[in-house]
């Protein structure tokens, strides 16, 4: 049976749908490329009718991850003040939900450990990764009137991803929550947002 090109997209985002969840849970190392086929429903020898290479699977799994990460509250929204965009990113990348997801959330804290072994490909996304982010945010901080926004973002994005990786990697949950709060008061205070009670 031959199916149309809508059918071959709907099944490559499922693949890369389970993909990208078993890639969190298990990290780079423990994804397997017939254990991801299984759960999406699909045979091992089918993976070649959707990706060259296991290299260029594992690109399309890191463009994914971004297209579902959080980083688009960094956007925010029309109707949004750059401070309440700010304040939602800041609390909701930084918030234990963030730091114990499994199923969505940013890449960069996730994969960024990992980054030199995954290929020149998954190197390159991560690097725009964060100059998205970075930009993002400077941008919300020159509606602030910053006077050197991209230096003040490049500072708070280094800080939250470096805040999350600390957070996961702490046994101790109230030092990990800690970790969090301490840092989302500090880039608050940085930026000059007010504390939040």
């Amino acid at each position: 049976m031959r199916y149309d090109a809508t059918h071959k997209q709907q099944t490559r985002e499922r693949i890369l749908k389970v993909a990208a969840r078993q890639l969190r849970e298990r990290g780079p190392q423990g994804i397997a490329l017939a254990g991801v086929m299984a759960e999406a429903g699909l045979t091992h020898g089918g993976f070649y009718a959707h990706f060259p290479s296991r290299e260029a699977f594992l690109d399309a799994v890191v463009e994914q991850m971004f297209r579902d990460s959080p980083l688009a509250l960094a956007r925010g929204t029309a109707d949004q003040s750059p401070d309440a965009i700010l304040a939602d990113f800041i609390a909701y990348y930084l918030s234990p939900e963030h730091r114990d997801t499994r199923t969505g959330g940013c890449p960069l804290p996730f994969l960024a450990s990992d980054t030199p072994r995954l290929g020149p490909g998954v190197h390159e996304m991560m690097s725009r990764g964060v100059a998205v982010l970075t930009r993002l945010v400077a941008r919300q901080l020159q509606r602030l009137g910053h006077a050197r926004p991209l230096d003040d973002a490049q500072s708070c994005v280094s800080e939250i991803i470096g805040a999350v990786v600390l957070a996961r990697a702490e046994a101790d949950p109230a030092r990990s929550d800690l970790i969090l709060a301490r840092s989302r008061s500090s880039v608050r205070r940085r930026i000059g947002l007010e504390e939040t009670p």
